[in-house]
């Protein structure tokens, strides 16, 4: 029985726990996106994948040294015929001699050192080069990423202020349908009207269902975006959106921007791909060693001794070996013209990439301005709906406006509170281009 409790209580516990709806600021969101987004943890991991790079170019400069055995067999013994004489015996006299033994075994260590190689030294430096790309790329991995969820945020925002329109819109008509059927009950109203506030109330109760869709979607567009699992219930609360006009100064050092630092960043590691295949140009010297053993006989060596038949003795080498490339039929000079491409290339897309920073900041500027003024005005704008709707309420209670005349202010304030909505979407959002345009996304986690 116990058991059974137990049970049940932690069954309600976990329930209770996955119902349980977290509070998100902008802030929190971002600093959430940031720790287990796919992108964001993806490029953390490239960051820390370079450092292997880099190891992996170095062991290039290191010795590279290597064990290595072999053990053969040969059924049939190649000969050789020589001359008797060289031995002591009749000259002219050719004799049929056999070299080697049906069993050999060698072991051994090698030893192999670069004294100079040009590639390796500039793939030393093109490995730093790739570590600081990837911290470059990370950094803008996390700026997409802010942007990408504090866009989302806001939809949910003006999708459920839009909710909210909407439920105070059905909860007043529904007042004035109780209203109108309780004046058509006294004979005081027409049934046409009951039954037009009535496909009124049906109609903003279709609405609401399709904005409680729109919610829902863009919730799990959100929490996609910040790498939270979608069964999780959020809360956005409204006090975090007030309209703060940003400080409009003049334009930011786009050269300072992370999209162009990046470019930049791949401009270098171009230049040193050009210089890798210079490099091809340059002689290349290394210095090798070997110390080996080998065992021959009659037998297998593997184990073996002298009063076994078989013998043992040890053999070494040192040198050095020098390559200097002479003619590669022009293999070389035709990469190199490539890298050349490559390089203006990438020139070119520096100097777009700078002309649409630009671009939009300006335009972010402008953005800013207009929904300043758009906010201005559909503020006003409902607030004269509000009133007008109010004095519509008490002429009709009063018997001096019409069902029609209602309806339509009523229309009008819902039309005038959603289009105020919109405005504070268009402002935030242009926000939000405004900042990354300055290069200070990262301020809204701060």
């Amino acid at each position: 029985m116990k058991r059974i409790i137990l049970i049940t209580f932690l069954t309600f516990a976990i329930v209770a726990n996955a119902q349980e709806i977290k509070s998100l600021t902008l802030k929190e969101a971002i600093t959430y996106s940031l720790e287990n987004k796919a992108e964001a943890k993806k490029a953390r991991l490239k960051v820390e994948n370079s450092e292997y790079q880099i190891q992996e170019v170095r062991s290039r400069a290191l010795p590279q040294i290597s064990a290595n055995g072999s053990l053969t067999y040969n059924p049939v013994i190649q000969s050789t015929f020589l001359d008797a004489g060289a031995f002591g015996g009749e000259k002219g006299t050719i004799i049929q001699a056999k070299f080697g033994q049906p069993w050999s075994a060698t072991a051994g260590v090698s030893l192999t050192q670069n004294l100079f190689d040009q590639s390796v030294f500039t793939g030393l430096k093109a490995a730093r080069s790739t570590r600081e790309f990837y911290q470059i790329n990370e950094q803008l991995t996390e700026e997409q990423v802010i942007e990408r969820v504090a866009s989302a945020y806001y939809q949910v925002y003006v999708q459920r202020q839009k909710l909210t329109v909407i439920d105070t819109t059905f909860k007043n008509t529904s007042k004035i349908k109780n209203i109108v059927k309780s004046q058509y009950e006294n004979g005081l109203a027409k049934k046409i009207d009951l039954d037009r506030i009535s496909v009124k109330l049906s109609n903003i109760s279709t609405q609401r269902q399709q904005i409680s869709n729109a919610v829902q979607l863009q919730e799990n567009a959100l929490k996609f975006y910040m790498g939270m699992p979608i069964e999780t219930k959020i809360n956005i609360p409204q006090a975090v959106f007030e309209v703060t006009p940003q400080a409009l100064s003049e334009a930011p050092n786009t050269t300072n921007r992370t999209e162009y630092l990046l470019l930049k960043k791949n401009e270098q590691l171009l230049e040193f791909q050009k210089k890798s295949i210079v490099a091809g140009y340059y002689p290349t010297l290394s210095l090798n060693g070997n110390y080996n053993f080998i065992g021959q006989g009659q037998k297998m060596p593997l184990g073996a001794l002298p009063s076994d038949g078989v013998y043992w003795t040890n053999f070494s080498s040192v040198g050095l070996n020098l390559r200097v490339p002479l003619f590669t039929g022009f293999g070389t000079r035709a990469k190199i013209r490539q890298a050349d491409i490559e390089l203006k290339k990438i020139k070119e897309d520096l100097s777009d990439t700078k002309l649409a920073l630009d671009l939009a900041y300006e335009n972010s500027k402008l953005q800013i301005d207009n929904s300043l003024v758009t906010i201005k005005t559909q503020k006003e704008n409902a607030q004269l709906a509000q009133e007008v709707l109010d004095n519509t309420k008490n002429n009709y209670y009063q018997g001096l406006a019409s069902l029609t005349d209602l309806l339509d202010a009523e229309n009008a304030l819902t039309e005038a509170q959603n289009n105020y909505t919109s405005a504070i979407l268009d402002y935030k959002l242009a926000e939000i281009q405004l900042i990354k345009s300055k290069g200070e996304l990262k301020n809204l986690v701060n």
